[in-house]
């Protein structure tokens, strides 16, 4: 591999933007490091691709294991960066085939854009390993505590037939998962989705960047962020159910900012249950059902932050064994 190539690639948009003298600093800046992502996220998102389609063939051993294994099983694979296993989950329990504590545990799981987003930055990669066990262990506790305590019986879907069973999956940026794709369905789509998360990407920095050019260090950002209050973790929770990939994109990149902390960003990503959220939403018919879900959603996954946040019983140095610093 040519090392010195990759090595211009990288430093040519700072080459390209650093001269454009009308442009302020901030927005250089956020133009700078959102295209150094680019061909990162392009890798990942065609990879992730080729794992929806995989698993949308195999979907009849996905809903058979996420019946007979229940949170164990989907909160393994809900930990895999996309977004459709949170659709299925969500489609499956309108139909009342998974149990409650299953589609929590997938949606606790679920990552979004946060692991394409972290690994793209090398020197932050570290990170991926301790956010996917947090939220593998959390999700597999907390899917069989809600089976085994919370006994309220939702109602049953008013028809059910064989059809009903079919799954029309959509995953990331809604687009339709074909078990058979042409060649430039593999292409278009991680294309699309590279270009859409670039953009959201760029106007988050932007907006980062001009709100520190005003406040002058991360430090007084973090401080109006309310860094290391309790509250930062619940807010984060509850923002974190708005179903769109651009939440969690927000939340990984104040963390990267040094903005808020890593028990809101894991408080954040655990209640972002993405477009599966947003299919519970408009299909479960039992309205008092979703609430408690969400309710449930929320209270675990800010527990879990400000337990991370404040490092309670010690928790932390776990990973320090391993090198990493949480």
């Amino acid at each position: 591999m040519d090392f010195n190539f990759l090595k211009i690639l990288f430093s040519l948009p700072e080459h390209l933007i650093e001269p454009i003298t009308f442009l302020p600093d901030f927005l250089k800046e956020a133009l700078i490091e959102s295209l150094n992502l680019l061909p990162f996220l392009f890798l990942m998102f065609v990879f992730i691709e080729w794992i929806e389609i995989y698993f949308t063939k195999k979907k009849h051993l996905f809903v058979f294991f996420m019946k007979k294994v229940g949170p164990l099983f989907g909160s393994l694979f809900a930990s895999i960066p996309q977004c459709g296993f949170s659709v299925i989950a969500s489609t499956l329990y309108t139909r009342r085939i998974l149990s409650r504590g299953t589609l929590l545990a997938v949606y606790l799981a679920t990552s979004d854009e946060a692991i394409p987003i972290i690994i793209s930055e090398p020197a932050k990669a570290y990170l991926v390993l301790p956010i996917i066990i947090i939220k593998i262990f959390m999700a597999i506790i907390a899917g069989y505590l809600v089976d085994l305590f919370l006994n309220y019986k939702a109602n049953e879907p008013e028809q059910l037939n064989k059809d009903d069973i079919k799954l029309h999956e959509k995953g990331c940026c809604h687009h339709e998962i074909d078990e058979k794709p042409n060649s430039n369905v593999l292409w278009l789509h991680p294309i699309k989705h590279t270009f859409n998360i670039f953009v959201f990407i760029l106007i988050v920095s932007i907006c980062l960047g001009y709100i520190l050019s005003v406040v002058g260090t991360e430090e007084n950002l973090a401080k109006y962020c309310l860094i290391n209050s309790p509250l930062q973790p619940i807010i984060a929770s509850i923002i974190g159910l708005v179903p769109n990939c651009a939440i969690s994109v927000l939340l990984t990149l104040l963390y990267l900012k040094h903005t808020i902390s890593f028990g809101s960003l894991i408080a954040g990503l655990s209640s972002a249950g993405g477009l599966g959220l947003l299919i519970l939403l408009t299909r479960n018919k039992d309205k008092k059902d979703t609430a408690i879900i969400i309710f449930v959603l929320i209270l675990i996954s800010s527990i879990v932050g400000i337990i991370l946040q404040n490092n309670v019983f010690n928790i932390n140095h776990i990973f320090t064994i391993f090198g990493i610093n949480v």
